[in-house]
C-alpha cells in the first residue's frame, strides 16, 4: 500500500508539474516537482522517525545516517 502511494504521489506531482511547465516553462515545472517531492519526502523520514522513537529505538540524525549506514 505504502508503495502504491508513492507512485501516486510522484505520478500527480509531475502530472502538475506538466501543466504548470507548459504556462511558465521547464524551469518552473522542475522547482514546483522538487518542491513537492522535498516536502513528501521530509514528512515520510519524520513519521519514520516517530515510529522508531515510540518502539524504545535510537534516532540518529543525518550525519549518523550517513556516515554509519548505507540507506
Amino acid at each position: 500500500m505504502k508503495s502504491y502511494r508513492n507512485k501516486m504521489v510522484v505520478f500527480l506531482a509531475v502530472t502538475i508539474g506538466t501543466v504548470i511547465g507548459t504556462f511558465k516553462g521547464e524551469e518552473a515545472k522542475q522547482k514546483w516537482v522538487f518542491k513537492i517531492r522535498s516536502k513528501y519526502d521530509n514528512k515520510r523520514l519524520m513519521a519514520e522517525r516517530r515510529s522508531l522513537a515510540r518502539k524504545g529505538g535510537i534516532v540518529l540524525d543525518d550525519i549518523e545516517l550517513a556516515s554509519y549506514h548505507n540507506n
